[in-house]
């Protein structure tokens, strides 16, 4: 039976530990010390000795020689590897030496600016000021900060709604600015990302103005195309640092999977999580707990505090959530009271996944993928620091995905680095930067070229629909105001104010509000569970009344997919333009104990069209002769298969990504089935399926040759979002279309 680092049973429960499938321990490691080959300023070597950084890993010490050239650079080595005196120890060499030396360091969230900010305080020489910048900073100290500043911690955010937009405060700085730091690098992805590189452009734009030209240091997780990236946001080149020198303690992983229930389901993972959670506390194990939703994450709170109320082992209390939609204020008192010890564990989002300090954890339970493995390591390598041994336990939901990883955890154990996918040329975000960039100052044609090739066009469109206005051979911003303030970086557009009563509990993104904040919708905070019993969309408020019950929701809804264009044909597999339009239609009361449906209610929201990319898998004809249900259910099939998988490949989570299929698709009159970016215009998901099409078809058929089942179960192809749910499926006619495509792809190559 497994044991804790303590030595006690992980499990006393042998329900439990009988359904560990698998553990796998990574030795320990040991550090790798390299000595600077560039000399270092002597206050810079005794603030290192005071830190208690007698010597510098491999890794710090390259970056940091590669910073003294002048070269920009980006370092990708794992978590609690020390990444952070990558930057921390150029950024100080520079500012001991040049007296006006300026250095904007960006976190993708406050939280982790300001649990930084204490740290450099600590770390610094006398004379060097630090301050961080962003909406929570006072009026009365911004000013000073501008002026007085040598190292400025903020967030993309801050840059693009605060900073740029008035960046006539900000001329002596951005004179001055000798080194950008941009931080968990990875964090970019997606809209967030494609936002970000059009945000750090308009930033470098300015320094340009300015006659400078700033460094740049990037760090990031261990990810499949640091250097793409890089390039990708910042539009430069830069040296990659990526041997690891720092050391590690053993790493023990385990994949546990909750058991069947009498009903064919699987105990659901989130009480299995709190099960596994409240075990750990009881055994003083200081645990966090990672959830894939919000949803999630307060229900393993729940269950858990309910599970040590019964055992009054462990005061509930002494465990809490931590997610985004808290108030500022919320999340500064939880992360404060877990460092210090109060709480013995967190029940926390991907919020939490990023390097805030929160102590030292003995383990991390990741309940449910976090969408791509370089999130699985980050989670995982949450627990333990230095040589400290640590564990990382996975639980899988009842679902193909998770139940593929189970039974072939090395998929994620020996997964190749991802990569990261943005596009800073989509349309829909690059022409409302453009209106920011412009706003800031005007852009001449040649400008425009380091927005991308697409830049051009999209002024002149942006000129002819009167935002923006060409004259002298520049494009002006007409307003007076600034744009950016109507300009969310993060995809999120507008947001709903979550209020009880009249008081606001917190927020929820426009778009989400169609699926989590319904009439009838439940919503958890903290414990405690709300119901929304009225949402206005125009007013963008949602009312919540306090309610006890022991089920949680799930919307429901269909799409309709309508190509426009072929950008790519392979064989069999093509990538297409398509207009997609979204209708959330019902949503089902879910018993929290087994996802077991217990009701159905219908909803009347408004659709949602947008224009998007796809990718198009075409398969043979339909023989009208033979029994045409059971290759519509095979075409089926493989399309859940398909879905399944294709967030493995495509590096991103499964609500990034949109599906449906064609029994007979009107341009091919063949079936079909589509896979789509979420994202309206698309951040580069599908153009990667694309490129892997044959990796990901070969998954799909291992996803369901792995099974053992006979006409397919939740383990390999039914799916909760299934719109016939889980009806006309054929399990071995989806697994002959598969070998059939792959064969497709094995004879053009041949033929190649």
């Amino acid at each position: 039976m497994l044991q804790s680092m303590s030595g006690n049973l992980l499990f006393p429960d042998p329900r439990l530990a009988d359904q560990i499938t698998h553990v796998e321990e990574l030795m320990p490691r040991v550090a790798k010390f390299r000595k600077p080959e560039s000399p270092m300023h002597a206050s810079v070597e005794s603030a290192l000795l005071a830190f208690g950084a007698t010597q510098l890993y491999s890794h710090q010490a390259l970056a940091y020689d590669a910073a003294m050239r002048g070269e920009d650079v980006v370092v990708t080595t794992g978590t609690n590897s020390g990444k952070t005196l990558c930057y921390n120890v150029p950024a100080m060499q520079f500012c001991m030496t040049e007296p006006a030396c300026r250095c904007l360091y960006l976190f993708p969230t406050k939280a982790l600016a300001q649990d930084q900010m204490s740290k450099l305080e600590q770390l610094m020489p006398t004379g060097i000021r630090v301050g961080c910048y962003d909406g929570d900073t006072p009026q009365s100290q911004r000013s000073p900060l501008r002026k007085l500043g040598h190292i400025i911690l903020t967030n993309p955010d801050m840059l693009h709604l605060g900073i740029l937009p008035s960046h006539e405060n900000w001329t002596k700085f951005l004179k001055s600015l000798r080194l950008i730091v941009i931080d968990e690098m990875h964090t970019y992805r997606g809209v967030f990302g494609s936002n970000v590189a059009s945000v750090l452009r308009r930033l470098l734009r300015l320094c340009q103005w300015h006659h400078n030209r700033p460094q740049i240091i990037a760090c990031s997780a261990t990810i499949g195309n640091p250097e793409e990236l890089f390039r990708n946001l910042t539009g430069r080149t830069a040296t990659l640092v990526n041997d690891d020198g720092s050391p590690s303690g053993k790493r023990s992983f385990v994949f546990f999977n909750p058991p069947l229930l009498g009903t064919g389901n699987r105990l659901s993972s989130n009480i299995a999580a709190s099960e596994i959670f409240a075990n750990l506390v009881e055994c003083d194990q200081k645990t966090l707990v990672f959830s894939r939703s919000r949803v999630g994450a307060e229900l393993v709170l729940k269950y858990a505090r309910r599970r040590l109320s019964k055992d009054e082992q462990v005061d509930p209390l002494r465990i809490e959530s931590y997610r985004a939609g808290y108030t500022p204020k919320e999340r500064r008192e939880i992360e404060k009271a877990i460092f210090k010890g109060k709480l013995l564990g967190l029940s926390a989002t991907s919020a939490m996944e990023l390097g805030v300090d929160i102590g030292t954890l003995d383990g991390v339970v990741i309940n449910g993928y976090p969408g791509t493995t370089s999130s699985f390591w980050q989670q995982a390598g949450r627990a333990g620091r230095g040589t400290r041994d640590s564990l990382a336990l996975f639980v899988a939901k009842d679902d193909p995905l998770e139940q593929f990883i189970v039974r072939q955890p090395a998929i994620v154990l020996r997964a190749r680095n991802e990569d990261v996918s943005i596009n800073p040329e989509n349309k829909q975000i690059l022409s409302k930067q453009l209106l920011c960039a412009a706003q800031e100052r005007p852009i001449s044609p040649t400008e425009l070229t380091r927005f991308g090739t697409s830049a051009l066009s999209i002024a002149e469109e942006l000129d002819r629909s009167g935002e923006l206005k060409f004259s002298a051979g520049l494009f002006f911003y007409p307003g007076a105001d600034s744009p950016a303030a109507r300009v969310s970086i993060r995809g999120a557009g507008d947001q709903i104010r979550l209020l009880v009563g009249g008081e606001e509990l917190g927020t929820m993104d426009y778009g989400r509000a169609f699926t989590q904040a319904h009439e009838g919708a439940i919503y958890l905070h903290r414990g405690n569970t709300f119901v929304v019993k009225h949402l206005d969309l125009n007013m963008k408020i949602a009312q919540l009344e306090p309610i006890t019950c022991d089920y949680y929701t799930l919307a429901q809804g269909t799409s309709v997919i309508q190509q426009r264009v072929e950008i790519t044909k392979g064989p069999g597999v093509s990538l297409v333009g398509v207009t997609v339009t979204d209708q959330v239609q019902l949503y089902k009361r879910m018993a929290q104990d087994g996802d077991t449906v217990l009701g159905v209610e219908p909803l009347d929201l408004p659709a949602q069209t947008f224009e998007t990319i796809a990718v198009r898998i075409d398969f043979p004809e339909l023989n009208l002769e033979a029994d045409v249900m059971s290759q519509m259910g095979a075409v089926h099939g493989a399309e859940h298969a398909l879905l399944s998988v294709a967030p493995l490949l495509a590096a991103c989570d499964r609500g990034d990504l949109g599906h449906g299929w064609y029994a007979t698709f009107p341009d091919t009159m063949a079936p079909a089935v589509f896979v789509y970016d979420a994202t309206p215009g698309g951040v580069g998901l599908c153009e990667k399926l694309a490129e892997v099409a044959l990796e990901w078809v070969q998954s799909a058929l291992k996803l369901l040759t792995s099974c053992e089942c006979e006409i397919g179960c939740p383990a390999c192809l039914y799916s909760t979002q299934c719109e016939s749910e889980n009806e006309v499926l054929n399990k071995g006619g989806a697994i002959e279309l598969l070998d059939q495509l792959i064969r497709r792809f094995d004879s053009t190559n041949l033929t190649t």
